[in-house]
């Protein structure tokens, strides 16, 4: 004779408790899961965001308030004196630093999308060595090379400021952007494509310009924004090519800091205004970020 077990003491048997999963961890669809997770992700936020805070309040503080005691407090007095003495203060350099990241997103981009390609798809004998020696201009450490850097630059006859610093960037964005577009090339674009485009005609130039580069958006979100937040950010390069008459925003706002009896107010907002430009890149690009770094990751 079977035994006939009730449908409720069954259910009881095989559903596990919602709040937690079979092998013993927190099943995050539960309301204790969900708790637990929105809580840990609030607890980061706030660390995150603490020093913006910081940064926000104190730029709207009066001299006279600033202190190490009162810097999580809010203003008594709200003043924007600091954003405007900041804002004359670095809005030359402002400038200049749009006219050196630009460039250097764009020119690395491309170049680096043309050495992926060729590296990638249209082979020729060495192709493996030249890329690792492309790939090992990554590793050189920037600090090692800035005397024969400026040396070279000197001799080519550049001119100081922001055309140096356009060209350095150029040349050690190559590196990075070729990587990343090869990789994207040998994974995604298929062979096929290729081949029709040789039987149809097309030479190594128009194959690119006219069948990869379309194709290439994914790739170009992840360089444009890796070269522009790295130009825009950049002080190491800057203080050794450039100064405060001709230098990026970097050197504007080291200067408009001080030495002796430094404006922290306008320091404050300058740092503020300064990030300003590559958090609109991230706002804009951002939801594609993620996606073109993941572009051409697997096989399909």
């Amino acid at each position: 004779m079977t035994a006939t077990i009730p449908r409720d003491a069954a259910d009881a048997v095989t559903t596990p408790s919602p709040s937690r999963r079979p092998g013993g961890g927190i099943n995050r669809r539960s309301p204790l899961g969900r708790l637990i997770t929105y809580g840990l992700l609030l607890l980061f936020l706030i660390v995150v965001l603490m020093p913006a805070y910081v940064l926000i309040v104190t730029s709207l503080k009066s001299g006279r308030e600033i202190g190490v005691n009162g810097q999580w407090n809010l203003p008594r007095e709200w003043t924007f004196a600091s954003w405007e003495k900041a804002w004359t203060s670095l809005r030359p350099s402002f400038v200049r630093t749009f006219e050196l990241a630009v460039p250097v997103a764009v020119i690395s981009s491309i170049l680096g999308a043309a050495n992926g390609f060729v590296l990638s798809r249209w082979r020729f004998p060495g192709a493996d060595v030249v890329f690792t020696l492309i790939l090992f201009g990554m590793f050189i450490p920037y600090q090692a090379v800035m005397i024969p850097l400026r040396s070279i630059v000197h001799d080519i006859g550049l001119p100081p400021g922001i055309p140096t610093l356009v060209f350095v960037h150029c040349v050690y964005g190559i590196p990075i952007c070729t990587l990343i577009f090869r990789n994207y090339y040998a994974t995604t674009v298929p062979v096929e494509l290729i081949e029709a485009s040789r039987v149809d005609g097309a030479g190594m130039l128009r194959t690119f310009g006219s069948v990869i580069l379309p194709l290439s958006a994914p790739g170009f979100v992840v360089t444009v924004i890796w070269q522009f937040t790295s130009a825009w950010n950049d002080y190491l390069f800057a203080i050794f090519m450039s100064n405060t008459r001709n230098g990026p925003i970097t050197i504007a706002l080291n200067a408009l800091a001080g030495a002796q009896s430094p404006d922290y107010a306008a320091s404050m907002a300058g740092a503020l205004i300064a990030s300003l430009p590559t958090l609109l890149v991230y706002i804009v690009l951002g939801r594609w970020f993620i996606g073109g770094l993941m572009a051409g990751s697997v096989k399909s």
